[in-house]
């Protein structure tokens, strides 16, 4: 069996008055990302990282913002399609480990939720499935609530 490790990384400014969406869990908070699509920077870092792994580029190759048929999507179809990709080319999800970098809301209380989610649209047991929140103590643009981030490592492995 062939084991990869891929990296990912996403981040998006927060505009007030827009959904903040993270592993397709709708948290609520008065501001959320902009983005072309739903601005879930977890399920965006989680693509990069299977994408990677399996040397296909990244996200906005495959779904560009340039593209309007992405206007709003929905990010967890994205990463479905992703895990499909990989799939295509003979390898499914082994593990994931994702870190949201955000100073406010705290995120504690949606991340089992999110584990569930994510767990599913990758295929694999909700113990393969880790995500932290962090925040940065207010310095730089997540702890300033201007933005927010997100990065994640993924294995894959033939089937």
């Amino acid at each position: 069996m062939m084991q990869r490790i891929g990296h990912g990384f996403d981040a998006h400014q927060l505009l007030l008055g827009r959904p903040l969406v993270l592993g397709g869990v709708r948290v609520p908070f008065d501001h959320g990302p902009v983005g072309h699509s739903d601005g879930d920077v977890l399920a965006h870092a989680l693509a990069d990282a299977l994408l990677g792994a399996c040397a296909l580029g990244d996200l906005g190759e495959h779904f560009p913002s340039s593209d309007p048929r992405w206007l709003n999507a929905d990010s967890l179809e994205l990463l479905a399609r992703c895990v499909e990709m990989i799939r295509e080319r003979g390898f499914e999800v082994g593990n994931i480990d994702a870190t949201i970098v955000l100073e406010h809301p705290r995120l504690a209380p949606y991340l089992p939720v999110m584990r569930d989610r994510l767990a599913e649209v990758l295929g694999v047991d909700r113990g393969a499935v880790s995500i932290k929140a962090k925040t940065t103590d207010g310095m730089g643009y997540t702890g300033d609530g201007t933005g927010i981030a997100a990065y994640a490592v993924a294995t894959v492995q033939t089937r």
